[in-house]
């Protein structure tokens, strides 16, 4: 008599292995490029002459500046030079961006926007891209004619592209958290008009802090447009700006505000 035997079945744990769904990013990148479309269609009819403005203000501010100083040595030449950036940047995200959305809600176009069934993000993205489309070639042409302008010698560093990336997600952020927070057309045009004044008068980007009251220079310290000249110099110099680790943070803080305040206007919405 024959004894049989049965195999033995070890059972053996298998560790899921985690599947990332392609299908929602592309069609995340579908809606930004639809809803990005449609952006530009509504801006198509005044871009050249917001690009043209654009222009204007960084190569103004970069010839302006230099009548200032009876005489301009390297560093202010330096200063002047690499700051006109910074300052043809700030319209864009506290003018530009806020204007666009007033004249989408007086023309009936915002609601339409928020109607469609994209993802939140995805339009928010889409109106965040085609502003910055259109401020980047004047704050490139003022950099471009302050270097001509006052004959500095740039020394390119790799901080140049995140400085640059966040100053722009930066100001198109909190410009866009403040026109989706405040409904009223006129209170955006007053903050952004007090913010420009700001801007172009008090605040150290093309002469030092040093310049300031004590206490002026420490609320810059805070504020993101004395930071944002920083990065971005870091970027364009060599041994100008020796540390941009506080700069880097300061704008991160102010990007995560604005785009938490866009984001709870949206949820809102949603």
């Amino acid at each position: 008599m024959t004894a049989s035997t049965s195999p033995v079945t070890t059972a053996t744990a298998v560790t899921p292995v985690p599947v990332v769904s392609t299908g929602r990013v592309a069609a995340w990148w579908r809606a930004f490029a639809g809803t990005a479309r449609f952006e530009w269609a509504g801006t198509r009819s005044y871009a050249p002459l917001v690009v043209v403005v654009q222009m204007m203000m960084g190569v103004g501010m970069a010839i302006m500046y230099g009548f200032f100083y009876p005489e301009i040595d390297t560093t202010t030449a330096t200063l002047i030079a690499t700051g006109v950036p910074t300052l043809a940047l700030v319209p864009m995200g506290f003018v530009l961006v806020p204007a666009a959305v007033a004249t989408q809600r007086l023309a009936g176009t915002f609601d339409v926007i928020w109607s469609f069934p994209v993802p939140r993000s995805a339009t928010v993205a889409a109106s965040f891209a085609v502003n910055a489309a259109l401020a980047l070639p004047g704050t490139v042409l003022a950099l471009l004619v302050g270097v001509w302008r006052y004959g500095v010698t740039l020394h390119l560093s790799p901080v140049l592209v995140p400085a640059v990336l966040l100053s722009v997600l930066m100001c198109v952020a909190v410009g866009y958290g403040l026109a989706l927070a405040v409904g009223n057309p006129l209170v955006i045009n007053l903050v952004s008009n007090g913010t420009v004044f700001l801007v172009l008068l008090f605040t150290p980007i093309v002469y030092p802090a040093s310049n300031l009251p004590g206490w002026l220079a420490t609320v810059h310290d805070v504020l993101p447009f004395a930071p944002m000249a920083q990065v971005i110099r870091a970027g364009l110099t060599e041994g100008l700006v020796p540390d941009v680790g506080g700069a880097f943070l300061v704008l991160g803080l102010w990007t995560a505000a604005g785009l938490a305040a866009t984001a709870r206007v949206v949820g809102r919405r949603g």
